[in-house]
């Protein structure tokens, strides 16, 4: 994309390749060739647009999209999106009539989910596809220890007055991240342990599944019908511990322009609070991004930029609307240069340097960014609402 041309007059803006985003689907359904692949696009797509990014992974060939929430998963279906959907997340009073109504499978851990989803069911004069979902050990979601078989009984009754149809059991890793912790085995044989006493009660789920990003990259056992990558798709590795980059490329960069360029006297303070003072005589710049962007506040002094060839950091406290850096006494950079916050490792800093920076993890980096950036989308066509 070429950033003097297409972005006059933005201050901040990230930059979506979607040819990136279709080459990583192509690389992670080739790690789990044998399975189906839902690409995870909640939260916007991670940060990165729903829309765009839940027809270019179908483009790509992912067979199915997951959301955490139901309005996700009813604006995927407004759109004009009929690949297969998965949402989670629900509450006592949630649309289950509207996600019936639009074809969209729903998980359920606990028998209230179950007895709201048959109701929506028989409401809308169909049977709606469920997906038990059973905690092997995160704690989160899903029906644990002694819930599990009265979730999987109540599940049968429903299923026999066809009111709904038990299509899938699933579950989610605590720590598939660290790749030899003994959690991840134990998790694994706990869920198939859960699924065949599920199928000794009759339940024929047409997909098991286990494997986040994670698990597909590192963890073939737990491939099982279905692997369900979220931040790998968009080019972040979820083991960054581990050096390899699985040959996924990082699908957004963010960048701003500087606002002003000014020489600053060594000794006096930048920004709130004055936490950072030069040392010597140089020149800052004013970056017209800030915390109400998604720019982590824990970025003051430590978030890594690049200016031109220089890479520098914030300057100072980061604040709602802009942040400043430090060009050094030297700089030529006048207002206009572009700043790269992060992007692919050619190009300057990562969002997993900021996620190190910051001491978090490169997901929020992204997810975080904020709706008044505008995203410019490239590669691919957002063409043909059929995706």
């Amino acid at each position: 994309m070429n950033s003097t041309d297409t972005t006059a007059g933005l201050t901040v803006w990230a930059e979506i390749d979607l040819d990136a985003l279709e080459h990583n689907i192509r690389t992670l359904r080739a790690r789990a060739a044998q399975s189906q692949l839902m690409a995870v696009v909640k939260a916007d797509a991670y940060g990165h647009g729903l829309l765009p990014v839940a027809r270019a992974a179908v483009r790509a060939g992912a067979d199915w999209l997951g959301v955490a929430q139901l309005a996700e998963a009813c604006a995927l279906r407004d759109a004009g999106v009929t690949t297969r959907l998965l949402a989670w997340l629900s509450v006592p009073g949630s649309d289950f009539s509207g996600a019936v109504r639009r074809d969209i499978d729903l998980s359920a851990s606990a028998p209230w989910t179950l007895d709201a989803i048959a109701a929506a069911a028989r409401e809308q004069g169909r049977s709606a596809r469920v997906h038990l979902k059973v905690d092997t050990g995160l704690g989160r979601g899903g029906a644990h220890g002694p819930d599990w078989p009265a979730l999987v009984v109540h599940a049968r009754r429903l299923e026999a007055e066809g009111a709904i149809s038990v299509v899938g059991v699933w579950t989610h890793f605590a720590m598939a991240d660290a790749p030899e912790h003994p959690t991840v085995l134990a998790q694994q044989d706990t869920f198939f342990e859960a699924v065949a006493l599920a199928e000794r009660a009759g339940v024929r789920p047409e997909v098991r599944h286990l494997a986040n990003s994670a698990a597909t990259l590192v963890h073939p056992d737990a491939h099982a019908d279905l692997v369900r990558p979220g931040i790998a798709i968009y080019g972040l590795s979820p083991v960054p511990q581990v050096d390899d980059d699985f040959g996924l490329r990082p699908v957004m960069t963010l960048r701003a322009r500087l606002a002003l360029v000014k020489r600053w006297p060594a000794g006096r303070g930048i920004s709130y609070g004055h936490v950072y003072a030069p040392e010597s005589d140089t020149v800052v710049g004013l970056v017209p991004a800030g915390y109400a962007d998604g720019i982590p506040r824990e970025a003051t002094n430590v978030g890594p930029v690049r200016v031109g060839d220089l890479s520098t950091t914030v300057a100072g406290r980061v604040c709602m609307d802009q942040f400043v850096v430090d060009l050094g006494p030297g700089s030529d950079a006048v207002a206009g240069d572009v700043v790269t916050l992060f992007g692919s490792p050619s190009e300057g800093p990562t969002a997993q340097d900021w996620a190190d920076a910051t001491d978090t993890i490169s997901y929020e980096i992204v997810a975080r960014i904020g709706a008044r950036v505008p995203r410019l989308w490239s590669g691919g066509s957002d063409q043909g609402a059929g995706a």
